[in-house]
């Protein structure tokens, strides 16, 4: 089931991206909704907030992907209620295991694929996680990339990342790795999300900013 899981997850095509960097967690995504070779939406959000501290990437089924989003988002929000604690991300990503593992077993004739990358702050510090179809948790101390145009990513990540880098050059090469897999990569595209965890908390980084970012690398070319 894992490979079968794997296998289908990287033909419903997406890039998502996850960068830790000395100051904080660098996550984003480009906005392509593919069923097949048909674009079916061309400006989907795959990052969200999830708490004020936390956030993570989507891909996967869109109707998966939206309910375990609902999901966790009550949960974390039911927690708080009744233990007046903020969840902390490893537990946050432990959960989010869960609910993929009991939801790509449910019984039905579709296989529900979903895969997240998360990413946090909390007081023992940056995290970041990814988490995959079939429930798998797993820690990353300093990046990962998931979707059809990862290939591409991490070709870029292996040669330019480096364990001291500040949030805004972290910003940086995520764009510049996920416009990089939309260049060869049929099933990413039509623009860029981006989303920055630090001490302050998670907030997105405007259009403006990343279409910056994006002319001073062609000009640079």
């Amino acid at each position: 089931m894992e490979e079968e899981a794997k296998s289908k997850m990287t033909k419903t095509g997406t890039t998502t991206v996850g960068i830790v960097c000395k100051d904080g967690i660098v996550l984003a995504t480009d906005k392509k909704a593919t069923m097949g070779g048909f674009i079916s939406h061309k400006k989907v959000d795959k990052v969200f907030t999830i708490t004020d501290k936390i956030a993570l990437t989507t891909a996967g089924n869109v109707s998966d992907v939206q309910y375990l989003l609902k999901l966790i988002k009550a949960e974390l929000k039911l927690k708080q209620l009744r233990t007046k604690l903020e969840s902390n991300v490893k537990a946050t990503s432990n959960l989010l295991g869960m609910l993929a593992y009991e939801n790509i077993r449910k019984f039905s004739p579709i296989m529900a694929i979903t895969a997240f990358i998360v990413g946090g702050v909390d007081h023992k510090g940056f995290w970041l996680f990814q988490v995959d179809p079939d429930g798998t948790v797993l820690r990353h101390e300093d990046y990962i990339s998931d979707g059809s145009g990862s290939v591409f990513a991490y070709g870029l990540f292996e040669n330019e990342y480096k364990e001291s880098l500040s949030v805004d050059e972290g910003i940086k090469l995520a764009i510049k790795a996920v416009n990089t897999a939309m260049q060869r990569d049929v099933y990413s595209g039509e623009g860029i999300d981006v989303v920055v965890i630090d001490k302050k908390g998670a907030r997105k980084v405007f259009e403006a900013e990343i279409k910056h970012v994006i002319v001073e690398k062609n000009k640079s070319k």
